[in-house]
């Protein structure tokens, strides 16, 4: 289930068919600074977080299922331009959209809570005294309604309800509001954590950065996002880019040990290296692009893998030669 703001958009039922989804981005994000765009067809949902800079996070859902994470954004905006979809917009504060695009990765920690045995008001003090930071989702007359309650480490910091306009709203009243009306009609109730991947990650960024140059990680983190680009949006893919790129690192582990999913010196998430061995950089970067050059060929991408390259080659030219990196 794909989970956005259930406010009234401030622009809703745009339609795809008449837009350049790239300058609505563009445009949006000089409008609101930050917020999220909601794509909706018979066939399939998505929708893209955004803020000033950049386009967070997406998640897709369609027949085959649900895909998140930054590498989906293309995919969605590539479906928005050959098919119609109803575009709705809503704009986020700052500080709120990475909550949003936090959202799509949080671990439910209970599922399909009903009031005729959860009472919402202590389901919510209970979430406070386990000092969760997540949401409890509250869906009301079989979905017509609901609510979304956040909390940062057991407190409150805000909700998003079908029944307002504009931004996340902070009003108390709204709250009270919300399991009033779960008490009257019924409700059921899911719970989620989440991890603050954009916090979390800093320190640990900053730990890998001073083992080898910035444009070194800078290089094969794009080099690997591209591959988990092609991997997202090729439909007979089955198996998710994590999980194809440790099956191939473990597979390497001779050869280049700091690849070991199990030893934890080396780990790619939400587009970031994180690498705390000892291996130099030089070793790093043949690692992994001997691996993922070698996956690409064994599933089938390769050719479309090189093409999508072009640019990055001409741009880590330097790199390449310095570590006798060929193609």
């Amino acid at each position: 289930m794909i989970v956005f703001p259930k406010e009234k958009p401030a622009v809703e039922n745009l339609n795809s068919y008449y837009l350049d989804i790239q300058k609505l981005f563009e445009h949006y994000q000089g409008e609101f600074g930050s917020g999220s765009i909601h794509f909706k067809s018979p066939s399939s949902e998505g929708v893209i977080f955004f803020d000033k800079d950049e386009l967070l996070t997406g998640v897709f859902q369609d027949k085959d299922g649900e895909t998140e994470g930054k590498a989906v954004i293309d995919c969605i905006i590539e479906a928005a331009t050959d098919k119609n979809f109803t575009i709705n917009i809503h704009e986020l504060d700052p500080w709120e959209v990475y909550f949003w695009a936090n959202i799509p990765g949080a671990e439910k920690i209970y599922e399909d809570l009903s009031t005729e045995f959860t009472d919402l008001e202590g389901l919510i003090k209970k979430m406070g005294m386990e000092k969760l930071t997540g949401y409890i989702d509250v869906s009301i007359k079989n979905g017509k309604e609901g609510g979304l309650i956040f909390l940062n480490d057991g407190d409150i910091i805000g909700g998003s309800f079908s029944w307002e306009k504009g931004n996340v709203n902070h009003s108390k009243d709204r709250q009270e509001f919300l399991i009033q009306k779960a008490k009257e009609s019924g409700g059921i109730f899911q719970v989620s954590k989440i991890s603050w991947t954009k916090k979390d990650t800093v320190s640990e960024v900053k730990e890998t950065s001073e083992k080898f140059p910035s444009n070194v990680l800078t290089m094969l983190e794009e080099f690997i996002g591209i591959f988990e680009r092609i991997v997202t949006c090729n439909k007979k893919i089955k198996t998710d880019c994590s999980t194809l790129l440790k099956r191939k690192f473990m597979e390497q582990v001779d050869k280049y040990d700091f690849l070991d999913p199990f030893v934890g010196e080396f780990e790619y998430s939400n587009q970031k290296i994180t690498f705390l061995g000892d291996a130099s950089a030089e070793e790093l970067t043949k690692g992994i692009i001997e691996s993922v050059k070698e996956l690409a060929s064994e599933i089938g991408i390769l050719p479309w893998l090189m093409k999508e390259l072009e640019f990055w080659f001409q741009e880590h030219a330097e790199e390449l030669a310095t570590y006798d990196i060929g193609f």
